[in-house]
């Protein structure tokens, strides 16, 4: 049975891709998903996580997953993007297919966000998050950001990309960048209109996890 490994975003969690690991389970994949040190909704555990932390958690995920080596799909969410590229760069003989949704690649700030959020209650929910969230960690993720650069390429595992038009954490630009900059020459762009930040969740679901599904069976 053919394996999918999922990595979640930057003070989220397992819950951001459990639509899509329940459907490819459905659909006859291994599916594996784990919550990144840190992520538990403590202040305190969060402020003690680092990225070093989560890069070797995910790289020990893998490995542990890849059973007798054989190759894996990796599926990233936001942060969980660009750690699943790194994976990509240096377990290159592990990775069978790269699924990047909503990758921050030029994330957007604070201020921005404000002005892009639909509603009140919207508003107060990123206000708290960004609260509450240590300094420190903001830092963390500012660094992964940033490294990320380097990585794209070098990046020779088949690639999906998934953006939402509508994503008030991530620039649409984003997407555009790492179908340039990615190595692979098997890359595809999937742009949801009718799609925020969380794509698993959105009016285009659907279409979602069956391009992800069709794109993973294609790189099998």
């Amino acid at each position: 049975m053919e394996r999918c490994l999922f990595i979640h975003g930057f003070t989220g969690g397992i819950f951001e891709i459990e639509p899509l690991s329940e459907y490819l389970n459905q659909h006859q994949y291994l599916t594996r998903t784990f919550t990144l040190k840190g992520h538990t909704g403590r202040r305190a555990d969060m402020r003690r996580a680092t990225r070093e932390d989560w890069y070797h958690q995910a790289g020990g995920e893998l490995e542990q997953f890849a059973e007798s080596g054989e190759g894996v799909h990796i599926i990233g969410f936001s942060m969980g993007a660009l750690i699943a590229s790194r994976l990509a760069v240096r377990y290159k003989s592990l990775v069978q297919s790269l699924t990047l949704l909503a990758a921050p690649v030029f994330p957007l700030n604070p201020g921005e966000i404000v002005k892009t959020l639909g509603s009140l209650s919207m508003l107060k929910n990123y206000v708290s998050k960004f609260g509450s969230t240590p300094i420190h960690a903001n830092r963390e993720f500012n660094h992964i950001v940033r490294e990320s650069f380097d990585l794209f390429p070098q990046i020779e595992a088949p690639t999906l990309i998934v953006q939402g038009t509508r994503d008030h954490l991530v620039k649409t630009k984003s997407a555009a960048y790492l179908e340039r900059h990615i190595a692979s020459p098997v890359k595809e762009v999937l742009l949801v209109e009718r799609s925020g930040h969380m794509l698993c969740y959105c009016e285009e679901k659907d279409k979602v996890m069956d391009e992800v599904l069709q794109f993973i069976r294609g790189a099998s």
